[in-house]
């Protein structure tokens, strides 16, 4: 079992302690952890030239990783994208929703209305697989890959981005900025390029 405890100095800056386990150490049990891998929104509807490299990458990462996950990222009526922002597109079941990948067997598909792939469901399936490190691919950069990777990162993870098999269905500039700004938010370490 792990645990994290906000520290709040007397400078107003947040600081964590955990015990959740280091990427490459061993549970209280002995058994050694590896990374989990978690393949972010690789769906029909944001394939296109930008991002054509992607679902070949993610399915070539799933034999390399013990535990991994893949997110889905449907809107439902009344979600913020259509309330704030006016996005109607990815209805549940839509072709838009399809993944573009087949994932390997076992491997549990979680939907997501949000940007970030730390939902509850997810929080619990990494904490069972003792995660410490959490590699990330998929789609977008920019987006659902930044606002996971900073979730993990404030939740008590280690994240590590595989920039190589992450891609922004908005073009390469937006997905050379997201890695920018990533390596500024969770560390110039943990935006790899190559194969992991």
């Amino acid at each position: 079992m792990w645990y994290a405890i906000l520290l709040i100095s007397g400078y107003g800056r947040a600081e964590y302690a955990t015990n959740r386990p280091a990427v490459r150490g061993r549970l209280e049990n002995g058994t050694p952890v590896t990374p989990v891998l978690i393949i972010i929104d690789v769906q029909r509807g944001f394939i296109n030239p930008a991002t054509a490299h992607v679902p070949a990458r993610v399915d070539a990462l799933q034999g390399r990783y013990g535990t991994v996950i893949v997110t889905r990222f449907v809107n439902p009526e009344g979600s913020a994208h259509r309330r704030l922002i006016g996005w109607t597109r990815f209805a549940p079941g839509s072709d838009d929703t399809a993944l573009a990948f087949t994932p390997r067997m076992g491997v549990r598909v979680v939907e997501k209305c949000a940007y970030s792939c730390l939902t509850a469901e997810v929080r619990a399936m990494l904490d069972a697989a003792g995660a410490g490190e959490v590699h990330l691919c998929g789609i977008a950069t920019d987006n659902c890959v930044l606002a996971s990777a900073i979730a993990l990162f404030e939740g008590g993870y280690t994240p590590v981005v595989l920039a190589d098999a992450c891609a922004s269905h908005a073009g390469a500039d937006y997905h050379d900025w997201g890695l920018r700004i990533l390596r500024r938010l969770i560390g110039v370490t943990q935006v790899r390029q190559g194969t992991p």
